[in-house]
């Protein structure tokens, strides 16, 4: 059955002529009609004063408006603008309040919505946002956005071979996505495991590490070729304060039970010490519930990521107005017929120069702002 539709000049039309034929109470009407019997009796007023004209909307609008300006004054405004299509109405208000003293004007934000209203106010195109190479420390609200990586303690199995844990946790579920048994901690070794887990899951926001290797240098911002990389892929790079492990606190914890349950004693070789890895993994992950998640398990909360790998590294992308360099084997640019050091890890890249004042230059890596070059001393800033 359809809704039954009511218009209110309708529905009061019934109101008045039910009252006038006096086969019901006004307080029987009002409960039928759902009003009130002030509302009724001023519906049936109006009727007999105005007719059924009286029974139609009124406008809300207010007689006047204490606090709205004047005509005369707008007609101002938008004269002084259209004289000088460059002033802004801090200026334009300015230049009345001397040569029209006898008019009352407005706040010049009051000013400023006038001449939007008239269309007088050219929109700019928004400036591009540059990111730091190095973000702050942000407290994730989803999964994939804020992945958790580092090396637990080396330890050598029973062959006499060290093992160098690898561990990559999702820092909002604290899902362990990857944990894996490596004999050194070089970024050819890890790269391969980050590889292969963005083709599984897709792509996170950001990776928070430490400053130890491979994931940090004692180059400009710490650049290496694993956070170079990265960058490429669109992946913001968190380190944490040096010697401040607690701000990479959920995913030391993990380590502590990883130990304990894995590495004490450790196995007997490497392949039997990654079967301990990914025994943990998926007991940590799908049955161990977490005190943290309010006793529910990483996999209830974690889904993988929207983003995923690009078949090629996307290529960068720098402004018309931008100077572009090619960064060489050892690190450095050309600009100006002299060559200035960067960072090695940069080698074989592009990046862009942007110049944002007399003399200094902008130094971009994709959508990264490295850092600031001053052309009269070709030294860099960060």
């Amino acid at each position: 059955m359809p809704w039954m539709e009511t218009v209110p000049m309708d529905e009061r039309r019934k109101f008045v002529e039910a009252c006038r034929s006096r086969a019901w109470t006004m307080t029987e009407l009002c409960d039928r009609f759902s009003v009130s019997r002030k509302t009724g009796y001023k519906w049936l007023r109006r009727a007999d004063e105005e007719g059924w004209v009286g029974v139609k909307d009124r406008s809300r609008k207010p007689k006047s408006c204490p606090w709205r300006t004047p005509i005369e004054v707008e007609d101002a405004i938008i004269a002084v603008r259209a004289a000088h299509p460059s002033w802004g109405p801090v200026k334009i208000l300015e230049y009345l309040e001397k040569r029209r003293p006898e008019l009352t004007l407005p706040a010049a934000s009051t000013a400023g919505r006038l001449l939007d209203s008239r269309g007088l106010v050219s929109r700019r195109t928004a400036r591009r946002r540059w990111r730091h190479p190095c973000g702050p420390l942000i407290e994730p609200i989803a999964p994939n956005e804020v992945v958790t990586a580092d090396f637990k303690g080396q330890f050598r199995t029973g062959d006499g071979l060290y093992c160098y844990p690898l561990t990559i946790a999702d820092a909002y579920s604290r899902y362990l996505l990857s944990c894996k048994a490596l004999s050194c901690v070089r970024t050819e070794h890890t790269r391969p495991v980050f590889e292969r887990l963005f083709r599984e899951v897709g792509l996170p926001q950001a990776i928070r590490t430490d400053n130890g290797a491979p994931f940090s240098s004692t180059g400009l911002h710490g650049l290496c070729g694993l956070t170079v990389w990265w960058m490429r892929l669109g992946i913001q790079h968190q380190l944490i304060r040096p010697g401040h492990p607690q701000d990479n606190g959920r995913h030391e914890r993990m380590h502590r039970t990883l130990k304990a349950a894995t590495a004490r004693p450790p196995a007997a070789s490497h392949r039997a010490q990654q079967r301990r890895f990914d025994a943990f993994r998926a007991e940590y992950n799908e049955e161990r519930p977490h005190q943290a998640l309010g006793g529910r398990t990483p996999a209830d909360l974690w889904h993988p990521s929207n983003r995923p790998y690009p078949a090629t590294l996307p290529a960068p992308e720098y402004p018309a107005h931008f100077e572009t360099r090619l960064v060489s084997n050892a690190g450095c640019f050309r600009f100006k017929k002299q060559v200035v050091f960067l960072s090695q890890a940069l080698k074989q890249e592009w990046i862009g120069l942007e110049e944002v004042d007399d003399g200094s230059w902008s130094v971009h890596f994709y959508d990264v702002l490295l850092a600031r070059l001053d052309e009269r001393t070709m030294t860099l800033q960060t």
